[in-house]
């Protein structure tokens, strides 16, 4: 009988796609063609009409609308900011980039305190298990909030590594088969230690015998404790109501039948994460909840709130005091942050922990989120059908007119072609978007937290964009594990 050691595992480099960047025609996206056509349409109608004078005096409109669709500005064109700016305009004059909670406004029963789009979730209490499920009545989802312990990815050896990475699969697999989640979220996130766990272990394992170095043991663990930082890792989970809309009814319809089906997933994922040796701390709690979402608006409050287990458990008290929105950060309770938005992974191959850099940064408090959103094996074949047609077409309209061939055009015809093959070998397609939020006392620490994030994500072999104009939108969704997005 043969024996299998972790040498027959190899660890095996991986590569992801790259970011989509094709148009409905030539590489053009619609907002491009759209002010491209208004300036033909300019030019053509002012040279029948008034000739050479017409032509001189519509310029400002064609010759606008044409720089409006090729001059790029901050990785995107600017008809493509022209969105952004509007509703960033029409927030500021309605008064919405500043939040202050009237303390002594009641809120209803079962909501959330919290800013802006967010303020319309809505908590829920499983009964049966105890987890606080928050329910999205716009975006029609329940999300429920698990917590994860795991050893030191990057310390393990390559054979356990590969194995590891292999169950991870498997139960982003299982998602993308049951049609009933709308995302998943994994957020690891740093926070302000309490020195619990040294308190914890040092009266657990300790000697306190009066010894001069017992007592400078202790000193130290009162000095230390509340200046470290510890990780702590989550996985929500998002049912789609509308999907499970038919399994909904079955089991009695509302939030009662929602909360019933997504226990049918909380189980799917419990034991897929079991075949793949993450240890599960629990589904959270509605004061667990709120603890995460009260840190993330008040990283201050963080230590007191864990040294005090009753403090702050209630979801209608969770949300920030004041907020303020500006281009570039937001601004909350005790702390100014920013959101990155990972626009490249890695284009070469790497192996899995390339992101060890980003992730053990030391002495920054940062949220790493990855959101995963399944997508159905129909859905997945007829987009990737639809884009092969596009790039071949666009290939083939290119040497019509001549155009050089972008060897970036190619590479991403290449990776649409290794997804189908993938899909028809019985893979699952998921789109993941990269977020990352920094929060740091001052606007100067927080730059500086910014850069070595930055840089960090550099020698982990991706590319970051601090995203602008939507901070608060973004930071619900890369901060909050409530899985929302942009």
């Amino acid at each position: 009988m043969a024996t299998t050691t972790h040498a027959d595992y190899p660890l095996a480099p991986v590569q992801f796609s790259r970011l989509t960047r094709r148009g409905i025609l030539l590489g053009l996206s619609l907002p491009q063609l759209i002010v491209l056509g208004i300036a033909i349409l300019t030019v053509v109608a002012s040279l029948y009409t008034a000739g050479g004078m017409g032509l001189a005096w519509t310029s400002p409109v064609w010759a606008g609308a044409a720089l409006l669709a090729v001059i790029p500005a901050g990785g995107r064109k600017l008809i493509e900011w022209v969105p952004i700016l509007a509703r960033w305009t029409a927030r500021t004059y309605l008064g919405q980039l500043i939040h202050r909670r009237r303390v002594i406004a009641p809120r209803p029963a079962g909501t959330l305190a919290l800013p802006g789009d967010a303020a319309s979730l809505r908590e829920w209490e499983d009964p049966e298990t105890g987890a606080g499920m928050i329910h999205d009545p716009h975006a029609q989802t329940l999300t429920v909030i698990l917590g994860v312990s795991h050893p030191a990815f990057v310390l393990l050896d390559p054979g356990e590594q590969q194995r590891r990475v292999a169950g991870w699969g498997r139960v982003l697999a299982a998602a993308c088969r049951s049609g009933r989640i709308a995302r998943i979220q994994v957020s690891e996130r740093t926070l302000p230690d309490s020195g619990t766990g040294l308190a914890e272990w040092w009266a657990t394992h300790g000697t306190d015998d009066g010894s001069w170095a017992a007592t400078t043991y202790a000193e130290l663990i009162d000095r230390a404790g509340p200046a470290g930082e510890r990780h702590a890792t989550t996985i929500s989970l998002a049912l789609d109501m509308k999907a499970a809309a038919r399994q909904i009814r079955t089991a009695g319809g509302g939030i009662r039948g929602a909360a019933a089906v997504l226990r049918q997933e909380m189980t799917t994922l419990i034991t897929a994460l079991r075949a793949a040796e993450l240890s599960s701390t629990g589904w959270l709690t509605p004061g667990e909840v709120a603890v995460i979402l009260r840190s993330a608006y008040d990283p201050a409050a963080a230590p007191a709130l864990e040294r005090h287990g009753t403090l702050g458990r209630d979801l209608a008290t969770a949300g920030p005091v004041a907020v303020t929105e500006t281009w570039e950060r937001l601004r909350s309770d005790s702390a100014h942050h920013a959101v990155l938005w990972i626009t490249e992974w890695p284009r070469s191959q790497v192996y899995p922990g390339f992101l060890a850099p980003l992730v053990l940064t030391g002495g920054i408090l940062r949220t790493l989120s990855l959101h995963y959103t399944p997508v159905r094996a129909d859905q997945a074949a007829r987009d990737l059908r639809k884009k092969k047609t596009e790039l071949i077409s666009d290939a083939a309209q290119r040497r019509k007119i001549g155009q050089i061939e972008d060897a970036g055009a190619s590479a991403e015809l290449d990776d649409v072609l290794q997804q189908e093959a993938d899909l028809t070998a019985g893979h699952g397609v998921l789109r993941v978007t990269g977020l990352i939020s920094i929060s740091a006392p001052t606007v100067d620490e927080l730059d500086a937290a910014v850069a070595a994030v930055e840089q960090s994500a550099i020698q982990a072999s991706c590319e970051t964009r601090r995203l602008v104009g939507q901070q608060a939108q973004a930071f619900t969704a890369a901060a909050l594990p409530l899985c929302r997005n942009i």
